[in-house]
C-alpha cells in the first residue's frame, strides 16, 4: 500500500468535498470564507481535500502568503527585474476580445481538461459576481501578453486565474503575475493573498510553494506554515 493511500484510508489525512452557490458575498464573508479554504470560479464555490492528478489521488491543500512577511527570492527578484520593461494596470475585470484571443494562446499548452473561455473561471460578470474582482493587464509596446485576476475581500485577496501569450515563456509571466499582485496586496495594506491550491505530492502546481511566508491550510480549522508539510 502506497503511502498516500495510507494517510487516507488511516483516516490521518481529512475528507472534505463541499460545493455551493452564491451569487453575492460581502468583503468580510470572503475573508472568512477563504480562510477555511474555499475557492471560486464565478459564483461557483468549492472546496476540497483531494485533487484528481491523472491516475493519481494527492492531497490537495489551500495556501496563502502572509503580505507583510513576503519577500523575492533570488530567482523571483530576476523575474520582476527582467520584465521591468513592461506596463502594468488594475482594474475591473472586464475581459474582452483582446483577452479572450490570450486565453486561445495560452490554452494550446494544456493538453488534457482544456477549458472553453476565461468565464469558466470568472463566471458572466466577473467584476461583482460574487464579489468585486480586478485584472492586472500587461502590456509590452501595446501589446497585451498577459493578463490575471483576483478577487478582493475585506483584508485579503485571492488569486483566480492568469493567462499569457506562450511567445513570452521565457519571461516567467505566471510567476511574475503572482509576484505583481502581491506588490499590489502589499500597496493596499491586505493581510494575505491566497494563491489558490496544490497538492502534498508533487505536481504541476509545485511553483506555488515556492514562495516565502507560505501556509497551507490542514482542513482541521489551522493555518501552518509550508516548511511543516511532510510529504
Amino acid at each position: 500500500m502506497s503511502q498516500q493511500l495510507y494517510n487516507l484510508l488511516s483516516g490521518e489525512w481529512p475528507l472534505v468535498a463541499e460545493s455551493r452557490e452564491r451569487d453575492r458575498v460581502s468583503p468580510v464573508e470572503m475573508d472568512e470564507l477563504w480562510s477555511v479554504g474555499w475557492r471560486h470560479f464565478g459564483t461557483d464555490f468549492f472546496r476540497a481535500s483531494l485533487m484528481s492528478d491523472g491516475m493519481c489521488l494527492k492531497r490537495q491543500i489551500a495556501l496563502r502568503i502572509e503580505v507583510d512577511q513576503f519577500s523575492q527570492s533570488r530567482s523571483q527578484r530576476r523575474t520582476y527585474r527582467k520584465n521591468a520593461d513592461l506596463e502594468l494596470s488594475f482594474d475591473g475585470a472586464d475581459p474582452g476580445q483582446a483577452e479572450s484571443r490570450l486565453f486561445d494562446l495560452h490554452k494550446m499548452r494544456f493538453v488534457g481538461n482544456v477549458p472553453d473561455g476565461l468565464s469558466d473561471f470568472l463566471g458572466a460578470r466577473p467584476n461583482g459576481s460574487p464579489c468585486e474582482c480586478l485584472q492586472l493587464s500587461v502590456h509590452l509596446d501595446r501589446r497585451l501578453i498577459a493578463a490575471s485576476f483576483i478577487a478582493l475581500g475585506e483584508r485579503a485577496c485571492s488569486s483566480i486565474y492568469a493567462v499569457f501569450d506562450p511567445e513570452f515563456s521565457c519571461r516567467r509571466l505566471g510567476i511574475f503575475t503572482m509576484l505583481a499582485e502581491l506588490e499590489f496586496a502589499k500597496s493596499q495594506g491586505l493581510q494575505f493573498y491566497y494563491s489558490g491550491y496544490a497538492t502534498v505530492e508533487k505536481s504541476c502546481y509545485d511553483y506555488k510553494k515556492e514562495f516565502k511566508a507560505l501556509q497551507y491550510y490542514d482542513w482541521e480549522g489551522c493555518w501552518l506554515p509550508v516548511a511543516q508539510l511532510h510529504a
